[in-house]
């Protein structure tokens, strides 16, 4: 099978599973999924699972970053946060879906080759070096965020960075509990919580997540 006729396989999953937003479904058509993971796993782009990438971590399902995506509801030129960049797969649907993305990475040798790719690929992404669980406060207040590792609680310092209508998606709970996908949406100065449902999802290290890969494992 071709990457093209991969590329259309995946497609027709995420409508099967519910995928309806047509910004997403033409975003997740345009980038080349293959051009983010490695080498060796090209062939493997767009089949509905993780792929390892650098620096042990991985990239999420394409259905799971579908979903995320359309979670933030966004429109075009809004202002977007995506925590954890990683090989920046995530960051280039949130742009190719119209967004003006800003992306933190903790790891700098995935930051820098995630910059690279994106600037060579024409996605209007910034990535910067961080603590992604604090987001990015120079660059705030964000229209959406998008938080693609699992948090043991929902992340204060990132919902703070959210402009009135915003919206925040992450999903919550500990690495050997279920976790949910949430979704923050601040009305009249309130925040608003609803679960999208249960997911599974590397935890989220930093200051205001877990400390590191064994804190979250107890």
């Amino acid at each position: 099978m071709t990457l093209d006729e991969s590329r259309a396989e995946m497609l027709h999953r995420l409508r099967d599973a519910g995928v309806r937003d047509a910004r997403v479904l033409d975003a997740m058509g345009s980038v080349p999924r293959e051009d983010f993971v490695l080498p060796a796993d090209r062939e493997q782009a767009y089949a509905d699972r993780a792929l390892p990438i650098a620096a042990m971590q991985t990239i999420s399902q394409p259905l799971m970053v579908a979903i995320i995506v359309e979670a933030l509801m966004l429109e075009a030129g809004e202002l977007a946060l995506d925590v954890g960049t990683g090989s920046g797969y995530q960051a280039a649907v949130m742009a190719a879906a119209g967004a003006h993305v800003v992306s933190v990475e903790r790891i700098p040798e995935l930051a820098d080759e995630a910059a690279a790719r994106l600037s060579r690929l024409g996605f209007d992404v910034q990535v910067v070096v961080g603590d992604g669980s604090l987001g990015v406060p120079d660059s705030a207040p964000y229209d959406a965020i998008a938080v693609g590792a699992a948090a043991p609680r929902l992340p204060p310092a990132l919902a703070r960075q959210l402009r009135e209508g915003g919206r925040l998606v992450v999903p919550i709970g500990g690495a050997l509990d279920s976790e949910e996908l949430t979704r923050l949406r601040v009305v009249d100065g309130r925040w608003i919580t609803e679960s999208l449902g249960p997911c599974r999802f590397v935890p989220l290290i930093g200051a205001d997540a877990y400390f590191d890969e064994g804190q979250a494992a107890r």
